[in-house]
């Protein structure tokens, strides 16, 4: 690493790679994607009092964040993609011609120093461990959540986040005519186009009770004197029949037209909240709530970035923030969500509310006291404070998703080949009660195929790498692989979260099994229960079977529900370390292991 610096020949000034020069001054430093390792000092670039861009992107350089007090010409800084660690260096505050810094996607800790260099356009600190409030300065309000994200510990939304939301929200109320016009006017002719029908409808009853009526008249004229008298008493009768179908045909509009203005009440309703649609209850709070509520970033998942937002007096509420759709329409947007809304099963999490304008699409879950799946199992692991994920805990997940799944796999409502698309371990929540609750279901209808491809747990099944072509059992592979990690206590690898190494379970698995070190297959926190042994065994052949590489060899979901129920829950659990115990290879599971070995392609 240069640091300092020596007179360079004019006539050479690009004969060091990465290197640019001013009047034989350094002014530029860029490189990036070059493997680097190693630490930066503090003091790196004290002489280079020209240095105008600086880049390290995509490297493994280490160290803290230089002090760059010197460098008062300093225009862009890109530390992206590397791993420098400690707080961002408050020297940076004094760089007045600072136009673009990118710190995402290192270690970073402590708090965001307040900039506010109105030369700033270009900022970027997600991806770090950075936590407190996000600074109130005019600059960095200016910037989307996105230069915030995956922050766990980072709080507040920034104002230009707000107010876009803001904006698009008076956009669907107000300004936003091409929608609202074009529904209203829609609406309008709609009932235009009722009240004709219908009215055209009285005009030809009535015309043919007028034909009837005169049909019966010229009878009566032909008849003689006593007949008359019963041919008029006839008419009187017919006459009253007449007017009750007259009556009835009243009433039939009479309630078209209060159908109409039930319809056109709703309407006006869902503009009035601004476009925020409640699936079932009543509206609680308005868009405007949501916007001053505090939030708390979840993370960034396949869909976009989620936040807890923390509505005064009312529960939390989780905010899924949509990105890379396909196009989809108003109408096909609310027929999509419309689908997902009718869904319901005990172990779904259920879908509170959504909204829709062109630049942001929004939904809205109930909040998981207790986390995803995968933080369960993986979390807090050789920490003290880590309270032991237990065998009955694990047997409640595998039985609450599988009843989910086969939920989705029964209903005729389901528009999607895969039913879910995307089961993983991030996408089971546990509430405050444990109850297990399935998230992300249905939304594979909102992406095209080559984002769903590069992203869906159930593009990674091996009949879609074979041969590109998804079935309904593909779900049931995605549980198989779901069920290895709950049982195996290792991060699933076509399902781990960015950043995150993982293994191939099903493999790893028939590995175990053919080199007979079994022993190791179930994780440490429930093989010391050695009561509870036959039924891992029992779930783990269930979880085999799904994964088998075969669509067609794996089974139903009601099956797997009937088989997961079947496992019985041994009462006392002993924990008593087996870790020394080798019966559990050479008995326990021979017959399981043979089991599996057949399965094995």
């Amino acid at each position: 690493m240069l640091t300092g610096v020596a007179p360079m020949p004019l006539e050479f000034p690009t004969k060091w790679y990465g290197i640019r020069c001013i009047s034989g001054r350094v002014s530029g430093i860029l490189l990036e994607d070059l493997g680097l390792t190693g630490v930066v000092s503090s003091d790196a670039f004290t002489f280079f009092t020209e240095l105008t861009i600086l880049s390290f992107r995509n490297n493994s350089i280490s160290g803290e964040v230089m002090n760059f007090s010197s460098n008062q010409k300093m225009r862009e800084i890109n530390l992206s993609g590397n791993k420098f660690q400690g707080q961002i260096s408050q020297s940076l505050l004094s760089l007045n011609s600072l136009e673009s810094l990118q710190l995402q996607e290192n270690n970073f800790t402590g708090s965001i120093p307040e900039f506010n260099q109105p030369s700033l356009k270009v900022f970027n600190v997600s991806n770090n461990n950075l936590y407190g409030e996000i600074p109130k300065t005019h600059t960095l309000q200016q910037f989307g959540s996105d230069s915030y994200s995956n922050n766990p510990e980072l709080r507040g939304l920034p104002i230009s986040t707000v107010r876009k939301l803001s904006d698009t929200a008076d956009t669907n109320t107000t300004s936003s005519q091409p929608q609202k016009s074009s529904s209203k006017t829609n609406t309008l002719g709609t009932i235009f186009l009722l009240f004709d029908v219908v009215g055209l409808i009285a005009v030809i009853l009535l015309f043919i009770l007028y034909f009837k009526k005169s049909r019966k008249l010229e009878k009566m004229l032909k008849k003689n004197d006593a007949e008359k008298g019963k041919e008029v008493s006839s008419v009187v009768e017919d006459d009253d029949d007449d007017e009750d179908d007259l009556e009835e045909v009243q009433e039939e509009q009479n309630k078209n037209i209060n159908r109409i203005e039930v319809q056109r009440k709703e309407v006006a309703v869902v503009e009035e909240k601004g476009g925020l649609i409640f699936m079932e209850q009543q509206a609680t709070f308005e868009l405007d709530d949501l916007l001053k509520a505090s939030a708390e970033g979840l993370g960034k998942g396949i869909f976009g970035n989620s936040y807890k937002a923390m509505i005064e007096g009312r529960p939390a509420i989780v905010v899924k923030r949509l990105r890379d759709l396909k196009p989809l329409s108003f109408e096909e947007f609310i027929k999509q969500l419309n689908i997902i809304s009718e869904l319901k099963h005990p172990n779904l999490l259920p879908l509170v509310a959504h909204y829709y304008s062109k630049e942001e699409k929004l939904l809205l879950y109930k909040f998981a006291e207790k986390g995803n799946l995968f933080n369960r199992i993986h979390g807090g692991r050789g920490n003290k404070d880590r309270i032991p994920f237990r065998w009955s805990a694990r047997l409640s997940v595998a039985r609450g998703v599988a009843r989910a799944l086969e939920y989705l796999h029964l209903n005729r409502k389901s528009q999607s080949i895969v039913p879910h698309g995307n089961l993983k371990s991030t996408n089971v929540l546990l509430d405050e009660n444990d109850m297990v609750l399935v998230s992300d279901y249905g939304l594979t209808s909102l992406l095209a195929v080559p984002v769903a491809a590069n992203r869906l747990v159930s593009y990674k099944s091996p009949e879609y790498q074979a041969s590109k072509k998804l079935y309904k059992k593909s779900d049931v592979w995605s549980y198989g692989c779901l069920i290895l990690e709950l049982l195996t206590g290792r991060v699933q690898a076509h399902s781990a979260p960015p950043g995150t190494n993982g293994v191939d379970l099903s493999s790893w698995v028939h590995r175990a099994v053919r080199e007979e070190w079994t022993a190791e297959i179930f994780d440490i926190e429930i093989s010391v229960q050695r009561s509870s042994t036959p039924g891992m065994l029992k779930l783990l052949q269930i979880a085999m079977g799904c994964c088998d590489k075969s669509p067609e060899k794996r089974p139903e979901m009601t099956e797997v529900v009937r088989e997961v129920e079947s496992i019985k829950l041994v009462e006392s659990e002993d924990e008593e370390d087996l870790s020394m115990d080798h019966s559990l290879t050479d008995e326990s599971l021979s017959t399981s292991a043979s089991g599996i070995m057949g399965d094995e392609r």
